[in-house]
C-alpha cells in the first residue's frame, strides 16, 4: 500500500427529515446565499423545507445554476456575493449545484487577475468562503469532497478546481429527496458513482486489501440497488443505500494509498464540453474502450474485479478480464444509457484528434495511473468509442 495522508472535514447529517437541521449548521449572524438549479427544488417541496428552516436568517437567492456548472452564470452570483455582503454560502442541489457553489467559495477571496484564472491556472484554493449543502440529487460525491467541475460555454472548457479550503462545512443527505427524480437523472448518478469507484479502484495491485475491498463493496452496492432505485425511488432502504454509496465512492477514503486513473474523465469532460452530451454518459462511452486499449495494464484488476464484484469464476485471466468489460458495459446499457459516441453525435468524426490537441496545448501530454497516456493514445481510445 502505498503512503498517504487523509483529512475530511465535513460533517455529514443522514437520514430521513433532515432537511430542517440545516439552521443549526450555519452560523447565526451569517449573512446566506441560497444557490440552487432551475427550479426543481420547488416543485418537489425542498425549497419550502429549506426557507422554513433559514427563516432566522438574512437570506439572498440565486437560482438558475444549470448543470455543467456555467462560468458566465456564476460570475453573476459572484456579484451577488460582493454587492449584498454575503459570508456564507448554502448549495442546495446536485453535484453541478455544489461544484458552482465550490467555485463562488474560491472566488469569492481570489486575489488574482480574473476567476478563470483559478481553474486555467489549476489554482489550489487553501481557503474559501464557508459553505454547506443540502443534497438533492446524488451522483457526484461532491457533497463530501473538495473537487469542483466548472464549464466555459464561450470557449467550449470543461476545467475542475480544488484544495482544501473547498470541503463543505456540513452537507444534509436525505434519501426521501431522490423520491420526484426523473428516470434518466437517476441512471446518470449511478453510472457516475459506478465510474468514480473505477477511476479509484481499475488500476494495478498494491497490495491494499482494505481499500480494494471497499471499493468493490460500494460497486457491489450500486449493482444491487439500481434496479430498485429506478423502478421504485421511493423505496427508502435502496434510496438510503444509493446515497451513501455515491458520497463514498468520491469521499476521498477509497483512494488513499492506491494508484487512481481519472483519464476516463479527462476524455469524458472533453465530450461534455464539445457536445453537451450528460456527464455520467460521456463516462460509459469512454470506460469500455479505455479498458479494451489498456487492457495488459489492468488486466490483473480486471479480473479481481470479475471474480469479486461479477462473481465470474470460469475462464482464464484474460478471459475474465474481457468478460468484467463487457458487464461494465451491459450495466450501463441496463440503466439506459448508450456507450458509443455515434448514438449521441452525428459530428463525432474528428472528436478523437480535437481531444487529442487539445491535451496537447494544455500540456497535459500523459494520463492514467502509468502517466504513460499521450495524447495520440487518447486520440485512439476515442476513437474506439466511436
Amino acid at each position: 500500500m502505498n503512503n498517504f495522508e487523509f483529512k475530511n472535514p465535513t460533517k455529514i447529517v443522514f437520514g430521513k427529515d433532515t432537511i430542517a437541521k440545516v439552521k443549526e449548521e450555519i452560523p447565526k449572524d451569517a449573512k446566506v446565499l441560497l444557490l440552487f438549479g432551475g427550479g426543481s427544488i420547488k416543485k418537489n417541496g425542498i425549497y419550502d423545507q429549506v426557507k422554513t428552516a433559514l427563516t432566522d436568517f438574512d437570506v439572498v437567492e440565486f437560482g438558475g445554476i444549470p448543470a455543467n456548472p456555467e462560468y458566465a452564470i456564476l460570475l453573476e452570483a459572484l456579484e451577488v456575493i460582493k454587492n449584498e455582503n454575503i459570508t456564507y454560502l448554502l448549495a442546495v442541489g446536485g453535484g453541478s449545484v455544489i461544484d458552482g457553489t465550490k467555485f463562488l467559495s474560491a472566488a469569492a477571496i481570489y486575489q488574482g487577475k480574473t476567476p478563470w484564472d483559478i481553474l486555467a491556472n489549476n489554482v489550489r484554493t487553501e481557503v474559501g468562503m464557508p459553505f454547506g449543502t443540502v443534497l438533492t440529487l446524488p451522483a457526484t460525491g461532491s457533497e463530501m469532497n473538495s473537487g469542483a467541475v466548472i464549464t466555459r460555454a464561450e470557449t467550449k472548457e470543461k476545467l475542475a478546481m480544488g484544495g482544501p479550503g473547498l470541503f463543505p462545512q456540513f452537507s444534509i443527505l436525505d434519501p426521501q429527496v431522490i423520491a420526484s427524480i426523473p428516470k434518466r437523472q437517476l441512471a446518470n448518478g449511478l453510472a457516475d458513482a459506478f465510474t468514480h469507484v473505477l477511476e479509484q479502484y481499475m488500476t494495478y495491485p498494491v497490495g491494499a486489501m482494505l481499500q480494494d475491498r471497499f471499493a468493490e463493496s460500494i460497486l457491489q452496492t450500486l449493482i444491487k440497488v439500481a434496479p430498485k432505485v429506478i423502478k421504485d425511488p421511493t423505496n427508502y432502504k435502496a434510496a438510503s443505500n444509493f446515497v451513501w454509496s455515491c458520497t463514498m465512492a468520491l469521499n476521498g477514503l477509497i483512494q488513499k494509498g492506491v494508484p487512481t486513473d481519472w483519464a476516463v474523465h479527462a476524455m469524458g469532460h472533453e465530450l461534455t464540453a464539445l457536445y453537451g452530451i450528460d456527464h455520467a454518459r460521456t463516462l460509459a462511452i469512454i470506460t469500455p474502450s479505455h479498458y479494451k486499449f489498456n487492457f495488459d495494464a489492468k488486466k490483473q484488476k480486471l479480473a479481481q474485479y470479475a471474480e469479486r464484484v461479477w462473481k465470474i469464476k470460469k475462464g482464464s485471466k484474460n478471459d475474465k478480464a474481457f468478460d468484467a468489460i463487457e458487464k461494465t458495459e451491459n450495466f450501463f446499457k441496463e440503466l439506459g444509457i448508450d456507450t458509443k459516441l455515434s448514438n449521441y453525435t452525428d459530428e463525432y468524426e474528428g472528436t478523437a484528434e480535437k481531444i487529442a490537441k487539445r491535451f496537447t496545448d494544455r500540456g497535459w501530454l500523459t494520463l492514467g495511473e502509468h502517466n504513460n497516456l499521450s495524447p495520440d493514445k487518447i486520440e485512439k481510445i476515442i476513437k474506439m468509442a466511436y
